[in-house]
């Protein structure tokens, strides 16, 4: 009763967005709770306590994910592959073959939210495992569509959206809750090796099936009984592991899940969650446009420079293009991403914002050599290959630094959410239409052109620059990014560990004393 007689009349309601953080004067969060030690980093007894699955049985259980992963950018980047034995197959031009990669983000993307919303409260295993089989299926039937009907594969990639939405939300939510720390830093930048090597794989099954089937449509016919396999082996090898309980203190009470608005509501004030989503929205801008249009462009190059025969109607394209880009992406993506998560780690010890500088790097370092790519495309096939090596290993330190970010800086309970619209935000401006833009360029310039084979190759060439601008622009965005990250990870910590409470649907109340007791009213009805 003393407290409340010497507490001041009108009193601010316990809200995290206004108090010091316990540890971190002026820091916005807390009511200042003495408890601010760092969370409990179980060794691998404690893992298997928390978890109830073997030290074996999680790395196991990585492994399925990582092979799944890359069997969804493997079966992703196989169209580019073929893509202009496509174009002559259905008769189109630029701008209609990069509707095929948009229509396919954009289902992907519309559908994110929902598997996001679903993995925060399902069983997130069987979610993956319907996604994946129903993936597989319509990838099937897309292989066996006639020449007349190029709308209709346009219907069957945007299909193919279900199955990558359904495990890409939830996936990297498994693995945070089967790790912490470091280790769970390594366990990602796996996981998102898949990612370059697939997309690389991708490419060279895409061509060389094609070359020994002599038949386009049996790279199409690859990864669905690949996928086959991802479902037996989710449905044997995948356990579900508590959400969040590996970061909680032993005496914590477990997180329960908010509302869908709270979500939303939560996630649209954590600024380095925002701020690293549009950076992740520049880099996958530049290589959904580098995936689908890269292996075109180097064919054109050839072909301006008299290394290679023009490809004509009815003709199939033979080009070695697509076998050595998906071998540089491969190769590019192991040491990016390997380079980025080692660098940060090591630079973490000495600076807490080093995730997010080590990405602004990487994209700021990508944009000039991009370029350089570009522009020598016309003078060294050699040249540009290198060039390009150097700007995608650049660009690849990103992937894992990215899904970390978002795992520390935001609670377990909303993790799949967040996923979900990292990945909306990042298709919605990024991969979704970047194609169609890079695509859409070039045939409005070529038709201020004389009809060449230089002028496909330059009006491609001069649209694909914009790449450069728009990996700078993401660099920016890590660089703010690193403003707010130290701030935002420590809000997330104590929420974990309970020693933070949000504000709910009381946020516009305040406490008043009535009768001895301090008592919520609302605002409006405090006359002062």
């Amino acid at each position: 009763m003393a407290g409340s007689d010497t507490a001041p009349f009108l009193s601010q309601a316990d809200d995290p967005d206004d108090g010091p953080v316990p540890g971190n004067p002026g820091l916005p969060g807390s009511m200042g709770n003495p408890k601010s030690e760092e969370p409990e980093v179980p060794d691998q007894e404690g893992l298997q306590r928390i978890t109830g699955l073997s030290p074996g049985h999680s790395a196991l259980i990585v492994a399925v994910l990582c092979y799944i992963n890359l069997l969804n950018y493997m079966d992703r980047f196989t169209v580019a592959g073929v893509l202009p034995d496509i174009e002559q197959f259905f008769n189109i031009g630029d701008s209609s073959s990069g509707l095929i990669q948009t229509v396919f983000i954009s289902s992907y993307m519309v559908l994110a939210p929902v598997f996001g919303y679903l993995g925060d409260r399902y069983n997130r295993k069987y979610l993956m495992c319907g996604g994946i089989a129903f993936w597989s299926l319509v990838t099937l039937g897309s292989s066996f569509i006639p020449g007349e009907h190029f709308w209709l594969l346009l219907l069957t990639r945007g299909l193919v959206g279900v199955g990558e939405a359904s495990y890409s939300t939830i996936a990297p939510t498994l693995i945070a809750d089967l790790f912490v720390a470091d280790q769970r830093s390594r366990m990602l930048s796996i996981f998102y090796f898949a990612i370059p090597v697939g997309s690389g794989l991708g490419y060279i099954a895409g061509s060389k099936v094609k070359d020994m089937a002599g038949d386009w449509h049996w790279a199409l016919r690859v990864t669905p009984g690949l996928g086959v396999v991802a479902v037996l082996l989710l449905f044997l090898v995948v356990r579900e592991p508590p959400r969040g309980a590996v970061e909680r203190h032993s005496d914590s009470p477990p997180l329960n899940p908010t509302s869908w608005w709270a979500d939303l509501r939560a996630l649209a004030r954590n600024p380095s969650f925002v701020l690293s989503s549009l950076g992740f929205t520049a880099v996958a801008f530049v290589t959904g446009s580098l995936a689908l249009w890269a292996p075109a462009f180097l064919l054109r190059s050839r072909v301006v420079l008299g290394e290679t025969p023009p490809c004509l109607p009815g003709d199939s394209c033979s080009s070695s293009d697509s076998l050595i880009f998906g071998l540089i992406t491969c190769l590019t993506g192991v040491l990016g991403v390997g380079l980025g998560v080692e660098i940060s780690r090591r630079l973490r010890h000495s600076n807490p914002r080093a995730d997010p500088l080590v990405c602004a790097a990487g994209l700021l370092g990508s944009a000039p050599f991009l370029f350089l790519s570009l522009a020598c495309a016309r003078g060294s096939i050699v040249a540009t290959y290198i060039f390009i090596f150097i700007g995608e290993t650049l660009l690849s330190m990103n992937w894992a630094i990215v899904a970390d970010i978002l795992l520390y800086v935001v609670i377990p309970t909303r993790r799949s959410t967040a996923e979900a619209f990292q990945i909306v935000l990042s298709h919605l401006l990024g991969d979704a239409g970047s194609p169609y833009l890079i695509g859409l360029i070039s045939d409005r310039l070529r038709r201020n052109w004389p009809p060449s084979f230089l002028s496909e190759f330059r009006a491609l060439q001069f649209s694909l620059m914009l790449c450069a601008f728009v990996g700078a622009l993401g660099g920016a965005a890590f660089l703010g990014t690193a403003i707010f990250i130290e701030g935002d990870r420590r809000r997330a910590q104590l929420h974990v560990q309970g020693l933070l409470h949000e504000a709910g649907p009381t946020d516009d109340q305040i406490v008043v004393p009535q009768r001895g007791r301090s008592t919520r009213v609302p605002v409006a009805s405090v006359l002062i």
